[in-house]
């Protein structure tokens, strides 16, 4: 059973979403910033107010605009969130090794957890690089 959020509490979180990403691309310049939103709305028909509810679109546009470096940008985009939402977000494994990450998915458990943050609920998100590794090489 899926849980729905408040109109009121998706919508700030909507909004904290889109002040994550903004601030991600605006690292890259603001030159790069804009041509990005262009191409997501002119290439992906994905306007910057839809991306909350395209975000499994927006991860695969910005997978094709930046290939392998899409996950730098992903990661950035969830620190960011993180930090502006109180989510404690930890990185076990060597820094050089980039997680495999389900971009998507993380946005939603994320707002699944603003959700219940009234509740006084803190969750902490771990990847653990020797995990994965053992896993991928069975």
């Amino acid at each position: 059973m899926e849980r729905k959020q408040s109109s009121k509490t998706r919508a700030k979180f909507d909004s904290i979403l889109l002040e994550s990403i903004d601030q991600a691309l605006l690292s890259l310049g603001v030159n790069a910033r804009s041509a990005v939103y262009f191409h997501l709305t002119n290439n992906f028909a994905i306007s910057a107010q839809n991306i909350p509810e395209r975000i499994d679109d927006f991860s695969e546009a910005i997978d094709q605009i930046f290939g392998r470096g899409a996950r730098q940008l992903e990661i950035l985009i969830l620190k960011i969130l993180n930090q502006k939402i109180d989510c404690a977000y930890y990185w076990d494994g060597p820094k050089w090794l980039i997680p495999d990450l389900a971009f998507a998915k993380h946005v939603r458990m994320l707002q699944i957890w603003c959700d219940d943050s009234e509740k006084n609920v803190r969750i902490e998100m771990r990847l653990n690089a020797e995990e994965r590794h053992e896993k991928q090489t069975q």
